[in-house]
C-alpha cells in the first residue's frame, strides 16, 4: 500500500510541474482584461527582422529561378 501512495505523490508532483505553464498563462490572461502580454499591436507596419529575412530569402530564390 505504501508503494501506491508514493506513486500517487510522484504523479501529483509531475502533473503539477506539467500544468504549471497553463496555470500561469490563465492567471496572466485574466489579470489584464484578456490581454496576457500587455498592449500588443499586431497590425503594426514596423519592420521586423524575421519578415525582412524571409523577404530576402524569397527574392534570392526568385532571382535564381529567373536565371535558369
Amino acid at each position: 500500500m505504501g508503494g501506491v501512495i508514493e506513486l500517487f505523490l510522484i504523479m501529483l508532483i509531475i502533473a503539477s510541474v506539467a500544468f504549471a505553464p497553463l496555470g500561469y498563462f490563465i492567471y496572466k490572461y485574466t489579470q489584464k482584461n484578456g490581454k496576457p502580454f500587455g498592449e500588443t499591436d499586431p497590425d503594426s507596419e514596423a519592420p521586423s527582422f524575421v519578415n525582412e529575412l524571409a523577404e530576402s530569402a524569397i527574392h534570392f530564390v526568385k532571382s535564381r529561378i529567373a536565371k535558369k
